[in-house]
């Protein structure tokens, strides 16, 4: 598998709810602090998707300024967490999968205790 260049940092936070992706890097930082109650600034990455789930900001503070990458699949979606709480961390390795367009919640499944081979 290819990863997609860009930014990979230790720990990613999703922001589970869609978000209109004209907004840039003041307005995806108040969303931060407003709705996740964190602050922009923590030294870990904050990505965000739209409805559709093709298109996804990755906001990332490193030390001396702020990066905003976007990214857009042409065929399908992101797969994207439905839980209740609003933000949802991933790991490195999750995170390239995620950007890959692959599942990354079944690529880190443990097998069935009762399968055999």
């Amino acid at each position: 598998m290819t990863v997609p260049p860009g930014p990979t940092p230790e720990r990613i936070w999703l922001a589970v709810e869609a978000v209109d992706m004209r907004s840039g890097i003041d307005g995806l930082s108040a969303r931060i602090q407003a709705s996740l109650g964190r602050t922009p600034c923590d030294g870990t990455a904050y990505a965000f998707t739209n409805r559709r789930r093709n298109r996804l900001k990755l906001l990332v503070w490193d030390g001396t300024g702020v990066w905003l990458s976007q990214r857009r699949l042409h065929r399908g979606a992101f797969i994207w967490p439905s839980a209740s709480d609003p933000v949802f961390a991933l790991s490195a390795a999750q995170w390239r999968w995620l950007v890959a367009g692959v599942d990354w919640q079944r690529r880190d499944a443990p097998a069935p205790a009762h399968w055999q081979v």
